[in-house]
């Protein structure tokens, strides 16, 4: 059953999460682990016409290397050709992977933040261009043993979790995702109609404006696995309490039992039980301490925490906050150099989420439509 999944994801990511048409130009990334699925989609784009003008693999050690050697004008340099590849090209394909997941631990995370900041420039073009469609990316997991060690499984068994995840072991993932997507149309069609969200759980009481931003569904057409339902809500409207349930891992560190409160917008309090060092450090960038997003993951496929924020923040029955840069293209007006995605289960009976002071959402099921 495993040994066309490089063949199908290939499928799904050309024909379907960037639906690559004749003439398109396209750029794939990812490790040297991940060479086989990189050949794959590279062997559809040519199929579907498009035209693969830059490929990367990364080599393992090569970024620790760097950040151990670079000076400071390495630092602060943007690659030029970095830019003007942002700026022109139609598709963009990252595949996630890796060869250790600690690589970059022990990293200075000023000298990561400096390198961050120096190529503020080149992710603003990005968000924009993405925002107005003109720009059409996606990420797609590869089943590294390393992100199989670091969520607890052995590696055939993560690799058919992955497998799973996708919907690859369904007749037809293309066909799967576009009913995800008719699915979760009918509800983030209630959702768009709201003014404020309330969320409720175990040392949890947040309530924020919504009104005026616009919804996400999230289904499969930017990153795989998919499934969940997002916005970005009103800058200074956040008030109240969250304590998340599971770990936020930021630059491979973990940061654990989060818990913040909200006054007008800000972070205006906030405890962690382990990396409290960390959480200060991300609060201390500009605009980090205003929520850039909140959503609902939707994909009941995913039931195992795994440290890996590509298929945990979609896992059915939780919520996760953004920490930092809101999405322009639904009215966020958060522009931070963080977007730090933090998850809370809500499968309890105590948990509920609110529209407009209805229960819409309860113990981690939908209520609508």
């Amino acid at each position: 059953m495993l040994d066309d999944y490089n063949e199908k994801l290939a499928k799904l990511v050309v024909n379907y999460s960037i639906n690559v048409q004749k003439g398109d130009t396209v750029t794939i990334d990812g490790g040297i682990d991940s060479a086989d699925l990189v050949r794959e989609i590279h062997i559809e784009t040519i199929k579907a016409g498009g035209h693969v003008v830059h490929v990367r693999l990364g080599i393992p050690g090569t970024a620790e290397l760097y950040f151990k050697h670079a000076q400071e004008h390495q630092l602060n340099y943007v690659n030029p050709f970095s830019l003007e590849m942002i700026k022109k090209v139609d598709k963009m394909v990252n595949v996630f992977s890796s060869t250790n997941r600690k690589a970059l631990v022990n990293v200075d995370p000023a000298k990561q933040m400096q390198v961050n900041e120096a190529n503020k420039e080149l992710r603003k073009i990005y968000f924009e261009r993405s925002g107005s469609g003109d720009l059409v990316w996606t990420i797609c997991p590869y089943p590294s043993p390393a992100f199989a060690q670091e969520g607890n499984m052995g590696t055939m068994e993560y690799k058919e979790f992955v497998y799973k995840a996708l919907a690859l072991d369904t007749d037809d993932p293309v066909a799967y995702w576009q009913s995800v997507k008719e699915e979760q149309e009918a509800i983030v069609e209630i959702l768009r109609t709201g003014k404020e969200l309330r969320i409720v759980g175990e040392d949890t009481d947040l309530v924020m404006s919504i009104e005026g931003r616009g919804w996400i569904n999230a289904c499969g057409d930017k990153n795989l696995p998919d499934g969940e339902v997002f916005t970005s809500p009103v800058e200074d409207s956040v008030n109240g309490t969250i304590r998340f349930t599971y770990p936020g891992i930021f630059m491979g560190k973990e940061v654990e039992n989060i818990w913040l409160k909200f006054k007008d917008g800000k972070v205006a309090e906030y405890t962690a039980e382990k990396g409290q060092e960390i959480l200060e450090k991300v609060l201390e960038i500009e605009n980090a301490d205003i929520l850039g997003e909140v959503a609902i993951g939707t994909n009941y496929g995913i039931q195992k925490f795994t440290k890996n924020m590509l298929f945990d923040e979609k896992m059915g029955g939780t919520v996760h906050l953004a920490l930092g840069a809101g999405f322009a293209e639904i009215g966020s007006k958060n522009v931070a150099n963080v977007h730090w995605d933090i998850l809370k289960d809500m499968k309890s009976d105590d948990s509920i989420i609110y529209l407009d002071g209805k229960e819409i959402y309860k113990a981690g099921k939908w209520l609508i439509p």
